[in-house]
Formats: C-alpha cells, sequence, structure tokens
C-alpha cells in the first residue's frame, strides 16, 4: 500500500505524464525520449466506456489525459458505411484522439474477415484487435498481406476455447506473415493462473498491442479492478516492457464500473504514470 501511495503521489493524479517522455507527444524533444527509454504510448481500449457514446467516450479518454483510442463496434458498428466511418475518424481528429485499432472484432467467416478489413482499411486503422476462427487464419494472413494492416489477436483467459492465452495464439501464427501477432490482455493472462510479463517476453516478436488491466486474483473469478489494487505487479511489468523496448500501446480495457467508469481509470492511469515517473 505505501509503494501504491508513493506512485499515486508522483503522478501528481494526472501531472506527471508531461514529466515522462514517450507518454506525450508535444512539447518533447526526440533527445529527452530517447533518454527516457520509453517508446510505448499509453491509450484506451473504449470497451471500457461501451456504456458511453462515440463523442462522449473520446471526451473521457481526453478527461484521463489519453490521446490514443481502439474503438469497440458499440463506438463505431461494423457495418458502418464509408461515410459513417469518415465521420468518425474526422471527429477524433477534431478532439486530437488518434483511432488507432479497432476491436475486440471477432471473425467467425470469410464475410466477417472481409467486413473487419474493409472496416480498418476505410478508418485508416494500422491494427486490428481480432479473434479469428482457426480454420480462417490463412484466409486472414491474406488479407494482412493485401491490406498491410496488422492483426493482434485477443486472449480472453479461462473459458475461451479459441485462445485463451498469447501462447495459443503465438503457436498457430508464429510461422505466418510477419504481421500476424497479439494482442496480450495482462488481465485474461492473470485469471488463467499465467505470468502477464513472462508472456509479453516470450511471445514479444509477434505483441503488437497490449491490454492493461488488473484482477482481484489469479483465478477464473478474477474481476477487473482498480490497476495497483489488484494481483498483477505492475513496477515489475512496466519494468519488463520498458526494456524489451516495446513500441506499441499499453491500452487501459477497464471492465468494472460500467455506468461511471471514469473514476477508476483516471486513478489506474495515475498510478501508471506514477510508476513511470519513478524509473
Amino acid at each position: 500500500m505505501t509503494n501504491r501511495r508513493n506512485f499515486l503521489k508522483a503522478a501528481g493524479i494526472g501531472v506527471a505524464a508531461a514529466a515522462v517522455p514517450g507518454l506525450v507527444s508535444a512539447g518533447v524533444s526526440k533527445a529527452e525520449k530517447r533518454s527516457a527509454k520509453i517508446d510505448f504510448k499509453l491509450g484506451v481500449a473504449s470497451y471500457s466506456l461501451r456504456k458511453f457514446s462515440q463523442e462522449e467516450a473520446l471526451d473521457m479518454t481526453l478527461r484521463c489525459g489519453m490521446k490514443r483510442i481502439c474503438f469497440k463496434s458499440m463506438h463505431l458498428p461494423l457495418d458502418s458505411n464509408k461515410e459513417t466511418i469518415k465521420e468518425a475518424v474526422a471527429l477524433c481528429k477534431d478532439k486530437g484522439v488518434a483511432l488507432y485499432g479497432g476491436g475486440v472484432i471477432y471473425m467467425k467467416t470469410k464475410a466477417d474477415v472481409d467486413q473487419a478489413f474493409e472496416y480498418a482499411k476505410t478508418a485508416g486503422m494500422d491494427i486490428i484487435v481480432g479473434v479469428p476462427n482457426h480454420e480462417l487464419l490463412e484466409y486472414v494472413e491474406g488479407k494482412v498481406k493485401e491490406a498491410d494492416i496488422k492483426l493482434a489477436i485477443h486472449n480472453h483467459g479461462p473459458g475461451d476455447k479459441l485462445y485463451p492465452s498469447a501462447e495459443s495464439a503465438y503457436n498457430l501464427i508464429k510461422d505466418m506473415d510477419k504481421r500476424m501477432g497479439l494482442c496480450i490482455d495482462i488481465g485474461h493472462t492473470k485469471r488463467i493462473g499465467r505470468d502477464p510479463e513472462q508472456d509479453v517476453k516470450d511471445f514479444f516478436d509477434r505483441v503488437f498491442d497490449i491490454h492493461i488491466k488488473d484482477v482481484t486474483k489469479a483465478e477464473k473469478d478474477g474481476k477487473t479492478c482498480i490497476i495497483g489494487r489488484g494481483v498483477i505487479d505492475f513496477p515489475s511489468f512496466l519494468k519488463a516492457v520498458i526494456k524489451l523496448d516495446y513500441k506499441g500501446t499499453l491500452a487501459l480495457e477497464y471492465e468494472a464500473e460500467g455506468d461511471d467508469p471514469l473514476p477508476g481509470m483516471m486513478e489506474s492511469f495515475g498510478y501508471i504514470k506514477g510508476i513511470l515517473a519513478t524509473m
């Protein structure tokens, strides 16, 4: 608890981002960024804000001090026409939020795959966080090559028959195109009894995105909680991510308090910033 208080104090609950190069893009010199050795960015997986509209989700992301978002379908439906998608992209741009990806997107048919890649291409997304059925992986690989958009397979822990762990996905795509990769959800990783830090290390050559959350226990029934109040060792995890020179996004997927997630999200980001400010 003492360490947690220290990290929150270092964060200044929202102020420390300005002191940690790599967390913000404006007003930070390249020399400062290199000296910090932090090349990843923080962002939001919009499922955290599932009870709110697209514009509200963007505004709440900004209130957390974040400028990156991965849209879940409730904020930009997968069957949206090109005009609707472009309007969403324009709104993100107007608000200064980078729409870097979409997901989690489930793909059970080739039509689902086609739709996901057309959606991402139209929106100018860099990455699809997805869950394609195993038999579709070769077809997905073809789409990845054609569109030059990365696929990051998301693990869902206990009860997930397709990809319970990052390893289960990695073993299927390790010999495929280098743009076939992983979005490691560290909360679900912990719930299945695996070490999130070790999984990121072991499969790092294919880690394109990381969903961060804390959980109440390392068991199937572990629940999402405010980062720093659960069982994941975030100081150690962040040190490992920095040492690996991860260049992607750590996207908070906050599943608790769906009706009022903002306080928990803000405290979670404050804790993360506090840890980084002490490094």
